[in-house]
């Protein structure tokens, strides 16, 4: 088979070339239609909820606030993963959806589920979620490589 296609190939060269020039002019054609996202979301959908219960051990922390705040996020439709972190006096649940779901109705349903746990976390604690972001703010991080006791720019003209 691949003998035939070689041989008919090298016999009919103009036919390939015509027909290699149309796939050409259709990828162009393709490609110039084709929208650009000039900075793509390059993560999941991710709702943090942050609880900070002052004075408890992480044990405690992980026992009274972390389970029942992640066994109330992991019933959620369209929730791929929840993730924790208990520390010394604070918790941190994140909660990721599948990609292409609506934040802000992310967000909804979170806060609707943190409202149902309240009465199961200790007195003076809620939980609060963390603003919208995403990781392209840490793409967008610019440094500027000042050596301590440079007299060219003091810190404040690093700052500005």
């Amino acid at each position: 088979m691949f003998n035939w296609i070689v041989r008919y190939s090298l016999a009919n060269r103009l036919f390939v070339l015509a027909v290699a020039a149309l796939l050409l002019a259709y990828g162009a054609f393709t490609a110039s239609r084709t929208p650009v996202d000039v900075f793509p979301d390059l993560n999941k959908p991710v709702i943090t909820v942050l609880t900070e219960a002052g004075g408890m051990a992480p044990e405690e922390v992980e026992q009274l606030i972390t389970f029942p705040i992640e066994t109330a996020l992991n019933g959620m439709p369209n929730v791929t993963r929840v993730r924790s972190t208990s520390g010394v006096g604070l918790s941190i649940a994140y909660a990721e959806f599948d990609w292409g779901t609506d934040i802000y109705r992310n967000r909804q349903l979170v806060a609707e589920r943190l409202a149902s746990t309240r009465g199961q976390l200790p007195d003076g604690v809620s939980p609060v979620m963390g603003p919208v972001s995403s990781i392209m703010g840490e793409i967008m991080l610019v440094a500027l490589p000042l050596k301590p006791g440079d007299p060219a720019a003091s810190p404040m003209q690093a700052r500005e």
